[in-house]
């Protein structure tokens, strides 16, 4: 606990110090744009004397808005909306110029109608950057669900009392992975689930060991005649691939007919990151409705659009994104550099593609699980396909594959937490579609790929 608070003060530091030094920045670049906004006397001064004034005068303003400003709110709440919307603007203004007079030593000074445009850029700036470094602490985005959840509460019914179920799948992850990984301490919530509420069962697939297969059974009850991810049809002359959309919608449609059952979610269920929906009402970035127009049987409030309305979620995001990107291409230099074998390509548009599986997926569905347990949905089934991207590409027992099960450790917190708070209890299933052998391919072994092998015996 101690440690955890010093942790959460710390990183309370560093985003003060950041959006300090944010803010200086800005103040120098408007001093430099704005004619009537200067920071050094006319004979002229230092770099640092400017970089000093412009640094004291950053952290004032941003204390007096912090401080006063709350102040100033309280005693105009009784101005009518109109009138108040201007003097915001006016007041902050004011507040710089005050800033900008602490400091004895400068000869600071702005026109009020400049500082009044001044002020406005760095408060918004600062903002910015205050919500860009929060949002990316797990902390402060599960306060602000708290707060929704006790929202809903009050104005809401109450919820049922009977438990639902949440169905989180770690794509790819095997047995001996996970148990490697909570051993290690990667994974220390699931670690913690072991030791107290939980139990881990090994299980093996069909011959088809791949998503397609395993979560077509579980979900729909049937993977019958589903014999690889990718083989062709002679009767259609089609070739299925199961995470094609055309070929999700006809696997799911066919386990339908052959069970005669909707799925497992078709009882307030929600379907998050799926190949299938499973008969679920709600569903977001599932494969198998990809194909369909858009209606009310596959419209979903949790998808990229309700997620992304939230420029709190964009920021956050987005900034994973580009921090991911940048990760894969010195993991993957790093991995030529060593010669790592087995070692397959990672160029092209494979940075984007697993930024987008290991932090715009996971983002969306993470989120778009906790708002079906705040809603109080009796059954939720998402795949969290982050660690299977990266361990094809690096290796299932890789240090980059590591790396994306600590974050996906975090999820499972972040979720588990929310659950608390949710209006009905919740049991948490974790589960893997199939697990991961290391090996090359055919062509890195051999030289050739096996379909110029095949046409070769071919003649």
């Amino acid at each position: 606990m101690r440690g955890g608070r010093w942790r959460r003060i710390a990183s309370q530091v560093g985003r003060s110090v950041t959006v300090w030094a944010v803010s200086t920045l800005t103040m120098l670049v408007l001093a430099g744009l704005l004619p009537d906004f200067r920071l050094q006397s006319p004979d002229g001064e230092s770099a640092t004397h400017i970089a000093v004034t412009a640094a004291v005068g950053a952290g004032a303003f941003g204390l007096l808005s912090a401080l006063v400003w709350p102040l100033l709110v309280r005693l105009l709440l009784l101005v009518p909306a109109l009138v108040l919307g201007l003097l915001v603007f006016v007041l902050n203004g004011s507040l710089l110029l005050v800033a900008l007079r602490l400091n004895p030593a400068s000869s600071a000074e702005a026109a009020p109608e400049t500082a009044v445009v001044v002020a406005a850029v760095m408060s918004a700036v600062a903002s910015a950057t205050g919500a860009a470094l929060a949002v990316r602490d797990d902390d402060a985005y599960r306060r602000r669900l708290y707060r929704l959840s006790d929202r809903r509460r009050r104005k809401g019914p109450p919820g049922p009392t009977t438990p639902g179920t949440v169905f989180l799948q770690l794509d790819g992850v095997g047995h001996d992975v996970l148990v490697a990984a909570a051993a290690k301490g990667l994974m220390p919530t699931v670690a913690r689930w072991l030791e107290s509420t939980h139990r881990l069962t090994p299980w093996r697939t069909d011959w088809s060991s791949q998503t397609g297969a395993s979560q077509l059974g579980i979900l729909h009850g049937s993977n019958h005649d589903i014999p690889a991810f990718r083989w062709y049809e002679k009767d259609t002359r089609e070739v299925m691939v199961c995470n094609r959309p055309t070929s999700a919608a006809e696997l799911q449609r066919r386990a339908v007919e052959r069970t005669g059952d909707g799925g497992l979610l078709t009882a307030d269920g929600a379907s998050r990151g799926n190949l299938f929906s499973g008969g679920a009402d709600e569903q977001a970035l599932v494969l198998s409705i990809a194909t369909r127009r858009r209606g009310r049987e596959n419209r979903s409030r949790a998808g990229y659009f309700a997620y992304f309305s939230d420029p709190a979620n964009a920021v956050r995001t987005a900034m994973s994104f580009v921090a991911e990107v940048g990760r894969e291409i010195g993991q993957s230099t790093r991995s030529r550099f060593r010669k790592q074998r087995p070692r397959v390509a990672r160029g092209g548009l494979y940075p984007l593609v697993r930024a987008f599986a290991t932090v715009v997926e996971r983002d969306v569905v993470v989120a778009a699980v906790m708002g079906d347990l705040l809603a109080g949905r009796t059954a939720v089934y998402a795949d969290l396909v982050a660690y299977d991207e990266v361990a094809h590409h690096s290796g299932p027992m890789s240090r980059d594959a590591e790396k994306v099960l600590e974050r996906l450790d975090r999820a499972l917190a972040l979720i588990a937490n929310v659950a608390e708070h949710a209006p009905r209890p919740y049991r948490i299933v974790v589960l893997s579609d199939h697990g991961q052998s290391p090996g090359e391919t055919f062509r890195s072994r051999y030289g050739l790929g096996l379909g110029e092998l095949v046409r070769a015996g071919c003649g």
